[in-house]
């Protein structure tokens, strides 16, 4: 299967919306503020190197939205459709990602994934993402509209 890969841009947003809404995982994840097209705008201003897209057939087929606050680097949203997962693709745009991260200086990444998701959760042990377990992950909405989750 031929693919390309690029960064993503604001002008993509209506064609990862449609990939984010096709995989239940990653709507799970999604919040009314930050996914919208001004969250991601921002986002990508913010961090307009580290975002990537893959492309097959002229549609985005997988995304994702790294980025970092100088000193750690996250991914917030990766997604693949669903048609198109197993074909190396979500191992390519998280090697793309995490070069971008080593060139603006970033030396350690995280991601977060649901405990449940048990593909995704092996696909990012496969990636050589270790299982912290000494931690606690605390959230905090500061917008009534962004659930507190789980």
């Amino acid at each position: 299967m031929n693919y390309i890969t690029r960064s993503i841009t604001i002008e993509d947003y209506d064609s990862i919306l449609k990939l984010w809404n096709s995989a239940e995982q990653t709507r799970r994840a999604m919040n009314p503020v930050d996914d919208t097209r001004e969250g991601i705008d921002r986002y990508l201003k913010r961090n307009p190197n580290t975002c990537f897209a893959a492309i097959a057939d002229g549609e985005i087929v997988g995304v994702i939205l790294t980025g970092h606050d100088g000193r750690r680097g996250i991914v917030h949203h990766m997604c693949v459709h669903e048609n198109y997962r197993r074909m190396g693709i979500a191992a390519k745009l998280v090697s793309l990602a995490e070069e971008a991260l080593k060139e603006e200086g970033i030396q350690k990444v995280f991601g977060l994934v649901f405990k449940d998701n048990d593909s995704a959760n092996a696909f990012w042990e496969e990636q050589g993402y270790s299982l912290r377990t000494n931690l606690n992950y605390r959230n905090k909405s500061l917008n009534k509209d962004i659930p507190m989750g789980e």
